[in-house]
């Protein structure tokens, strides 16, 4: 792969590894960090002429493998999602966005308590919007255990916001 294939190719995915990224290390400097090593990682693996069927799958894979060796270096955490994220409603009232702020909150605060499988997955599909082959991929996780870890993440955020809207209204 030459410079223009490169930059073709793999440097349109950029945001999408930033964002992966940043979801696991919770910090932006880091994340830029992470996706550089994951770009010249990859440079290098494609300069000794390997070849890789499905490059954002491998860099995918790659991002989270390095953020998740950047995590254990630090001894860090994985927080909340940054508010950049939320998605505000021009025609709502002040009422009604207020109450979205609030059950977003919500959902963050649960989506955190989150096991890491579930939580991963979960941003990977309804964040990201990645197929299941290419969360299984990613992830390196069987087809039906990404299947079955975005259904109980999803589940115990339901039942969780539920509740939650429950004790707030009762």
């Amino acid at each position: 792969m030459n410079l223009t294939d490169f930059k073709n190719t793999i440097l349109p995915i950029k945001n999408k590894l930033f964002r992966f990224a940043l979801r696991i290390v919770s910090d932006p400097a880091e994340a830029e960090d992470v996706v550089q090593e994951v770009f010249i990682k990859l440079w290098k693996v494609l300069e000794k002429g390997e070849i890789i069927e499905n490059a954002e799958a491998w860099c995918m894979r790659a991002t989270r493998n390095q953020a998740i060796d950047k995590l254990r270096s630090k001894h860090k955490r994985v927080e909340a999602l940054d508010d950049k994220y939320d998605q505000k409603d021009k025609s709502a009232s002040p009422f009604q966005m207020a109450s979205m702020k609030d059950t977003l909150q919500h959902i963050k605060n649960f989506i955190n308590q989150l096991p890491e499988k579930q939580k991963l997955v979960m941003h990977l599909r309804d964040i990201e919007g990645h197929t299941y082959k290419e969360i299984s991929d990613t992830l390196d996780l069987p087809l039906g255990q990404v299947k079955v870890n975005l259904f109980r993440a999803r589940q115990t955020i339901r039942t969780k916001l539920l509740k939650s809207k429950i004790v707030e209204l009762g």
